[in-house]
């Protein structure tokens, strides 16, 4: 286990409720130092209730939470951290009237060693609107801007809350460019996303939280690891006859519907699984579509272990 001493953020059994409602409830979570941590979960899990204590923006109300070795919920202790930390909150932190390189230029001047303003505004297409107003901004424009300021001012360690969302496919890929750099550059990520294939690609840890707790964590190809050689997942009606199935089947095959008309099969996959599969289909006057053979990924393990209430 990641020691304290090597790690950047430490949360033990932290609770945090509001009114009757638990949202937080024991949760424990380690951050190893210089590396991306993805935290992912579904809505109402807790995982924006835990990274909010992490910045110092709720109290905890039972647990202990340690970043950089301090307690950002005692305001000496947060006043030290601020200047080490980066955050970009998913709305709000600036000036509705305020310009966009305007705003990030006087997020620059609070730090000592800023990173170069319009080098980054262009690197994360923020030039071309630099005298736009917030207001004014888009929905992506104004989440470019946001992680923009988060990183400007060279934190040992930033929190990005979903920092793709909106985001169109190039920007999305600049903003991973940019997550890599600063791994690369020996800054500690922490990020929240509703999108498996962003984890998969930046973290080298994943936390997933569901009911207020960590239920599982790893390197993305540990939690994806499984004991089947192989998926196939296809497209068809919902509600299909899983048991039967699985009758059809080789032995050691399992089935699921991961959401209603969403199937995956895992098991050894070979050309004769394939055809079983297809004749199955065929005999049950089932139209199998978008059939793709694969591996397990991390959509599968999130939708394995979370959601079981909207599943059920």
């Amino acid at each position: 286990m990641q020691s304290q001493a090597a790690a950047a953020v430490t949360v033990t059994g932290l609770v945090k409720r509001y009114g009757g409602k638990t949202a937080v409830n024991g949760l424990d979570l380690t951050v190893p130092s210089g590396g991306v941590t993805a935290v992912l979960g579904p809505n109402g899990a807790g995982k924006t209730t835990t990274i909010e204590t992490c910045e110092g923006y709720r109290r905890a109300d039972a647990g202990t939470v340690r970043v950089l070795g301090l307690d950002p919920g005692l305001p000496a202790e947060a006043a030290r951290l601020r200047p080490r930390i980066g955050v970009m909150l998913q709305s709000g932190g600036v000036y509705p009237g305020a310009r966009a390189l305007e705003m990030l230029r006087h997020t620059a001047t609070l730090h000592a060693h800023p990173l170069d303003v319009d080098s980054l505004a262009a690197r994360l297409g923020l030039d071309s609107c630099g005298r736009t107003a917030y207001r004014r901004l888009s929905g992506g424009q104004q989440q470019r801007l946001a992680l923009a300021m988060a990183v400007v001012g060279r934190p040992e360690l930033v929190f990005l809350d979903e920092p793709t969302a909106g985001l169109d496919p190039h920007a999305r890929h600049a903003t991973w460019d940019l997550v890599r750099d600063l791994r690369a550059d020996g800054v500690t990520v922490v990020l929240t996303t509703h999108h498996m294939d962003e984890a998969e690609q930046l973290a080298d840890r994943v936390a997933i939280v569901d009911g207020g707790r960590v239920i599982a964590e790893g390197s993305p190809e540990q939690l994806c690891r499984s004991d089947a050689d192989g998926t196939v997942r296809f497209r068809a009606r919902p509600g299909l006859d899983l048991g039967a199935l699985l009758k059809a089947l080789p032995d050691g095959t399992a089935a699921a519907e991961a959401t209603p008309g969403s199937y995956l099969v895992e098991g050894a996959v070979d050309p004769q699984l394939l055809a079983t599969l297809t004749s199955w289909c065929a005999q049950s006057g089932v139209m199998a579509e978008q059939l793709a053979v694969g591996r397990r990924t991390l959509e599968d393990v999130f939708l394995e272990l979370t959601g079981r209430d909207l599943r059920a």
